[in-house]
């Protein structure tokens, strides 16, 4: 027999006061954007300008960047909370949460220099990093595999190629961009040859950088970009020269946490949308929430995001800690997609055809969510990670 204290859905039994606050806050903050503002923003396929501003003057932006540099000082597990929160509201932070992640990359590798030349304007809202330049048309995953180049030449590289699924570019000021700067077939270990710099895209003559929106089932600003040789100041390079792929690594960790978080936030909308809904909706007499058949996908949902959870606040708490989380951000984000996208579908024929109409917004978060089966990495190369890395079992490709 379950006591009635304990009935309901329990979320964030780890988090401390200081946490809880930064929940209530971001709650309090999206109240501001309902679910109309997001279906305006997804029917123009606009960019959500004001809750990013939101979110900037709030401090939430800045939320991985050190006091001395003006952020908030935060660590991954409190931004965890920020995009949980976010989604879980029925927004979308994949609008902003790049200035997130791309902290992992500059705040561990990058020197005291470049921190005290960009962090400060990042977290003011002074200038934006919102994209990500590292999947090419040619490579996709195959990240080592890249071609774009980055040719020194005296105080400068001099960049050429193309990535796609950089999403934000035209919402950005800086980029943080993996290149290759030594030929791969002069590097004994694939991952070297590889280095990452920040681009300022303001400075970009407009022959030498062009930017081409990519439409697509979800409003997520994505984008094509094209180098053409474009000169980047030497000084833009984090870290060592042919280093980059352990550098953006950090970044990318970083990322699979953060999307997960995201995952989360919709798995939670999803089971709040799904009970709302079946406990009002009455067919043949009676609630259709009192049928084992709708009762149990919903709880079903609940216990597959409450577990998933448990792995993202692992992975960001030892990213926290100054750890290598290979393993634990692809688990995260590998369970966290997998719960999303099972209270996604669970909500959508708990709804039945209403789940199909623009007002409930289901369908619209129901598309966002799909999202994260394929990106930022897919189930299946998580999978293989896993096997390879972690289980010690043959590389498959």
């Amino acid at each position: 027999m379950i006591d009635a204290d304990d009935a309901g859905p329990v979320t964030g039994l780890d988090d401390d006061a200081d946490t809880r606050a930064i929940r209530e806050g971001v709650r309090a903050l999206c109240a501001r954007f309902p679910g109309s503002y997001w279906r305006d923003k997804d029917r123009a396929r606009a960019y959500p300008t004001e809750f990013v501003d939101a979110l900037t003057e709030a401090g939430y932006l800045a939320a991985l960047i050190p006091d001395c540099h003006g952020g908030s000082g935060l660590g991954l597990a409190q931004a965890v909370a920020i995009l949980d929160e976010i989604h879980h509201s029925g927004g979308n932070g994949a609008a902003c949460h790049a200035q997130m992640y791309t902290m992992g990359a500059i705040l561990r590798h990058g020197s005291e220099d470049q921190k005290r030349r960009w962090l400060p304007d990042i977290a003011a809202g002074r200038v934006r990093l919102q994209a990500f330049g590292v999947t090419e048309p040619t490579s996709g995953t195959d990240t080592l595999a890249l071609r774009t180049t980055a040719r020194r030449d005296g105080d400068a590289y001099v960049v050429t190629g193309q990535k796609v699924w950089t999403s934000r570019a035209e919402h950005s000021d800086l980029m943080l961009l993996l290149a290759r700067t030594t030929p791969r077939e002069a590097v004994t270990r694939k991952g070297d040859g590889l280095s990452v710099f920040v681009v300022d895209m303001r400075a970009a003559p407009r022959d030498q950088l062009v930017i081409r929106p990519i439409r697509t089932m979800l409003n997520h600003a994505t984008t094509e970009v094209f180098f053409d040789g474009l000169r980047v100041p030497a000084d833009s390079l984090i870290g060592e020269e042919g280093q980059g792929f352990r550098v953006i690594l950090d970044g990318m960790n970083a990322e699979r946490v953060l999307i997960a978080a995201e995952c989360i936030g919709d798995a939670r909308w999803f089971v709040d949308q799904a009970r709302a809904y079946a406990g009002e909706r009455s067919v043949f007499g009676r609630p259709i929430g009192q049928n084992q058949g709708i009762q149990f996908p919903i709880a079903e949902a609940h216990i597959a995001t409450e577990a998933a959870d448990l792995m993202v606040r692992k992975a960001a708490r030892l990213f926290d800690a100054g750890r290598r989380i290979g393993a634990e951000a692809n688990m995260a984000k590998h369970l966290a997609a997998k719960a999303s996208w099972q209270a996604a579908d669970m909500c959508l024929q708990t709804h039945g055809g209403y789940g199909f109409a623009e007002d409930y917004d289901v369908e619209r978060k129901f598309r966002e969510t799909r999202l994260y089966q394929v990106a930022p990495i897919s189930t299946n190369l998580i999978l293989s990670y896993v096997a390879e890395h972690v289980l010690g079992l043959p590389r498959s490709f």
